[in-house]
């Protein structure tokens, strides 16, 4: 499977010799010509992909996150450019058809089309993840890669789909802190670079002779150590710690559940949906007068907990009006509204009813407007579950409730950097996510999806320090500290009621100070390592041509 041969870079050079002076500077190998061979990269990409998607939940296994981007390099190295382009494609369909799977549960198509979509993007990026690795610090540039490809797929198609990030599979780890610092993309940098280091080890301890192999691998072994040690870091520092006299609000969280059918057509109750959120809410009110709960600040309701819409339909307005009485406290309720379709979140207030009004900005792709509709219309009658595209909204909006003021995300929206961000920067001191899971887990990995989204949120609570209140209609809902801990936790398919103190903080992290900076310098930076990749593979092509030519200019010559 592995064969130790010269080290050569992209263009067929040799490397450098030492010199009898002396040793030279120990630097990451290049890489060397089919040191796996293609047909074992096309085993070992696949394997690669599946191992970073165990990475994610509901498996969890952080460890691969480091491992997969490895496996990569040692599949792409010694690659044609077409032959990086088939491994990059293996590995991503490996990766997303499992991390997505999830999606099955909307529609067939919509699965296969966005992990298709998705692996597809991968596989270009492969390509030029293999010019990278002929670069003398290819473990800098490689990390930087991942960090680009994520950006890349952040924002497209379809106004991007960012599942699979490294970062989002660190919550909880003594890595995530690098989120406070530099946001996601930093902490995707820090945890690819450790697996781009052990790359090297691994490339450093087969070829070569043997002064060189053991040389390379010592300074590969150091690298990845110092990498390893630094990724941890954060955990050894006291980032932003909740201060002593923090202003605290007490918050509930309403997880009303939703009828659960096999089939989505079967599941879809609306008004009972909205019903279960009312009786809820009633559960904690009596708790509350019994003394066994405080009374809340706020009470909030998760995405979709109405779909029919109140201001419209008088039942459901007198439902929703009923629960805010019952509680004395205003709700933030999760409602789809008509004319036009929009999903929001929408400020209830006990004997006055809707005021301040999100509208969710980042729409989902074949779940609340469907690309290519006239196409699918034509494969599967799954369309008519969704007749019109919903519209999307423009704006930041805070909610006020006394001395706590709400920045909102829904669902989806809490994986895009700026979403969230910009909630922050309009003076949230906590966070909310409203979410509707029961969508994507009727049948299948019933807690991938969720799992997923709160792993994500938990980043999120890092990322700013701020407690993020995660309220789904079929579980998980939760609270979660601005450390990123899961303070209250409920299970999946049940009606549950949740409520908590949780800190108000304003304080801004660097992350939130630097913006959208990190990802663009990293991303500048990869981009102009690949103008050298390309322009020394020219290069490269160059002399060789030019090689063969004097050869045939010789042996021509000699002929005569």
């Amino acid at each position: 499977m592995i064969t130790g041969q010269p080290d050569a870079d992209s263009g067929g050079a040799q490397a450098s010799a030492a010199s009898p002076a002396g040793a030279p500077q120990p630097r990451p190998a290049a890489p060397r010509p089919h040191l796996v061979r293609l047909r074992w990269a096309l085993l070992v990409a696949p394997a690669g992909g599946l191992l970073l998607a165990c990475a994610f939940a509901p498996v969890g296994a952080w460890p691969f996150a480091v491992l997969a981007p490895a496996l990569l390099v040692a599949a792409l190295q010694g690659r044609s450019l077409r032959g990086a382009f088939t491994v990059g494609f293996a590995f991503g369909l490996a990766f997303f058809i499992p991390l997505l799977a999830w999606v099955i549960n909307l529609a067939w198509f919509a699965w296969i089309a966005l992990a298709v979509a998705s692996a597809l993007i991968f596989a270009v990026f492969a390509v030029a993840q293999r010019l990278l690795l002929s670069l003398r610090w290819w473990p800098l540039a490689v990390a930087g890669w991942w960090v680009a490809a994520e950006a890349f797929r952040d924002r497209w198609p379809w106004g991007g789909f960012p599942w699979g990030r490294l970062a989002m599979s660190q919550a909880g780890l003594p890595t995530q802190g690098w989120a406070a610092i530099g946001g996601p993309p930093l902490l995707s940098f820090v945890v690819a670079l450790t697996g781009t280091t052990l790359a090297w080890l691994l490339l450093s301890a087969v070829g070569g002779d043997g002064a060189t192999r053991r040389r390379r691998t010592l300074a590969a072994a150091a690298a990845f150590a110092v990498t390893a040690a630094v990724s941890c870091l954060p955990a050894a520092l006291t980032l932003d710690p909740v201060p002593a006299g923090a202003k605290t609000a007490q918050i509930a969280a309403i997880q009303g559940n939703v009828p659960r059918a096999r089939s989505l057509v079967a599941q879809v109750d609306e008004l009972q949906v909205t019903l279960n959120h009312e009786i809820a809410t009633g559960k904690l009110a009596a708790k509350v007068t019994a003394g066994t709960l405080p009374r809340p600040d706020l009470v909030i309701w998760p995405e979709n907990s109405t779909s029919i819409d109140p201001t419209q339909d008088p039942q459901i307005y007198n439902e929703i009006s009923t629960a805010a009485s019952a509680i004395g406290r205003p709700i933030l309720v999760g409602a789809v509204l008509q004319n036009p379709y929009r999903n929001a979140a929408m400020l209830w207030l006990p004997g006055k009813g809707p005021t301040t009004v999100y509208l969710k900005r980042q729409l989902v792709p074949f779940g609340e407007f469907l690309p290519f509709r006239a196409l699918i219309s034509k494969i599967t009658s799954l369309t008519a579950l969704l007749p019109q595209d919903m519209v999307p909204g423009h704006q930041t909006v805070l909610f006020d409730v006394g001395q706590i003021k709400l920045g909102s995300v829904i669902c989806y929206e809490v994986a895009f950097d700026s979403l969230a961000r910009s909630e922050v920067a309009a003076g949230a001191n906590v966070l909310a996510v409203q979410s509707n899971d029961a969508t994507f887990e009727r049948e299948g990995p019933t807690s991938q999806e969720s799992g997923q989204q709160l792993a994500m949120a938990r980043i999120r609570a890092v990322e700013f320090d701020r407690a993020v209140v995660y309220d789904s209609t079929t579980g998980f809902s939760a609270f979660i500290a601005p450390g990123g801990q899961v303070s209250q936790r409920t299970g999946l398919w049940t009606q549950a009621e949740i409520e908590a103190r949780v800190p108000l903080l304003t304080r801004q992290t660097l992350a939130e100070r630097v913006g959208a900076w990190p990802e663009w310098v990293m991303v500048a930076g990869t981009s102009l390592a690949l103008c050298l990749a390309i322009a020394q593979a020219a290069a490269g092509r160059r002399r060789q041509r030019a090689a063969r030519s004097a050869a045939r200019a010789a042996a021509a010559g000699e002929g005569r």
